[in-house]
């Protein structure tokens, strides 16, 4: 039995005071958009889309169409509130949303904004998943990998491709695979597309085989991948100067309203660099998975579900404990479960976008990448960098680097040498030291009639 519109608005004020909301504007605007959303309500007999599309007539008398839009997930959150509190019996919005198959919420309020909202909710509805002739099977196949323990994320995006373009495309499903295969390919011109096909033919070969193993396995074409290996961009390998560029900016980075910021990019910088973590495992990072008494710090539940417990230098926990420090000081929770990197504003960790927009900047502050754009040097190349510098410090140093690849390969996280092989860039430095190796081994042996070549 629903309870709200309620008549003394309980629910509004029970709300707002869960949310603890600290700033007095986030108050006054919370308030005053639940209640003109209350009032619009009460006018109704039923919460439905009705509902939704007057409070966005009458608000927009007020409020500019940007922010009327940026303040129906207000709304959004409200309403998920009490269907979870069982103040209503369902959320419009997410019946909207479920009938068109898609998973935002801010579609179909700009949908429901228009001039036609019938009209725009039409053409913002969605194939459903898997719902093609083959996606029966493709779904299957789907569960039963993740089902024995595979994470399963890049293939299911080809066959969700896929099969939209067989929804949309009816008169296909009467045909073969092979000519809804050739119709597929036939969609885009670019690279990338003839390589997906590609693998998505071997895909659909493996899984037919599954049901049937009479059919032939599919002979595999080298050349799609071949075309878009040729365009990938080189990694930047970031010289040790590079590195002290970027970590100097990023002590000194202009954050007025969090004075720790700084301090918690230089370190990021530092581990990315240092430890060659990925963005998403600097983020996931937590307080207690750095021991300062043993001078590691542990990497949990990493690419392929690995956890590593990774040795740091003297120098770099130094570091470590004087960001602790500071992070304790301007009174981040001590949870051994909090994030890490902590921010003053939100009371949180950082989410592994925030990471990447951060570092990214300190890239461009440092005149390594252009200002705009998506040209230059990635955040990625630092880890590339990492492994590059590492030979070269082991070549100066006299070690031979075959020998310390697999302990390289362990200490990133791979499973062998091979996926560590795609990291080693051959730079200048790099092939000078390797011929310098090889002529100081190599040359006697080339001794012909008495003479060293030098």
């Amino acid at each position: 039995m629903t309870t709200w519109p309620d008549p003394e608005r309980l629910l509004i004020a029970r709300y707002l005071a869960g949310l603890g909301l600290r700033s007095t504007n986030s108050r006054t605007y919370y308030k005053q958009v639940l209640h003109s959303f209350q009032d619009v309500a009460e006018r109704h007999a039923e919460l439905g889309q009705d509902v939704l599309v007057a409070w966005l007539q009458i608000s927009s008398d007020s409020w500019a169409a940007s922010t009327r839009l940026h303040r129906t997930r207000i709304i959004d959150r409200f309403l998920d509130d009490l269907l979870q509190t069982g103040a209503i019996d369902l959320n419009p919005v997410a019946v909207l949303r479920e009938a068109c198959n898609i998973k935002q919420c801010k579609p179909v309020w700009r949908a429901l904004a228009s001039d036609s909202p019938v009209r725009a909710l039409a053409e913002l509805h969605q194939p459903k998943p898997f719902g093609s002739v083959l996606g029966g099977i493709m779904a299957e196949h789907v569960a039963l990998m993740r089902n024995r323990g595979y994470k399963y994320t890049a293939q299911p995006v080809w066959l969700l491709r896929f099969d939209r373009f067989l929804q949309l495309n009816p008169a296909l499903q009467d045909g073969s695979i092979g000519v809804m295969l050739e119709h597929w390919a036939a969609a885009k011109a670019t690279r990338n597309h003839a390589a997906e096909c590609e693998k998505l033919k071997r895909l659909l070969t493996r899984i037919l085989r599954h049901r049937n193993p009479s059919i032939p396995p599919r002979r595999p074409d080298p050349r799609p991948q071949k075309e878009v290996a040729k365009h990938w961009r080189k990694p930047h390998i970031y010289t040790p100067a590079d590195v002290r560029r970027m970590l100097d900016i990023a002590r000194s980075y202009p954050s007025p309203r969090a004075p720790l910021r700084p301090l918690s990019i230089y370190t990021m910088l530092l581990l990315a660099y240092c430890a060659g973590l990925r963005r998403g495992e600097l983020a996931r990072l937590d307080l207690g998975d750095v021991n300062l008494q043993g001078g590691t710090i542990t990497v949990r539940q990493t690419k392929f579900f690995k956890t590593r417990i990774l040795p740091l230098p003297d120098s770099v926990m130094a570091e470590l404990r004087a960001y602790i420090n500071a992070r304790r000081r301007v009174g981040a929770s001590q949870d051994a479960r909090s994030g890490l990197f902590w921010q003053e504003q939100r009371s949180a960790g950082y989410t592994s976008q925030a990471i990447a927009c951060l570092l990214v900047d300190v890239i461009r502050r440092a005149g390594l990448k252009p200002p705009q754009g998506r040209t230059g040097p990635r955040l990625h190349d630092l880890r590339h960098s990492m492994v590059v510098n590492r030979i070269l410090d082991w070549y100066r140093t006299g070690i031979n680097p075959q020998d310390r690849l697999p302990f390289l390969a362990t200490y990133l996280g791979h499973r062998d040498i091979n996926s560590t092989l795609v990291y080693i860039t051959v730079t200048q430095d790099l092939l000078h030291h390797a011929n310098e190796r090889f002529r100081a081994v190599g040359a006697p042996c080339l001794n012909l009639g008495g003479e060293v070549r030098p």
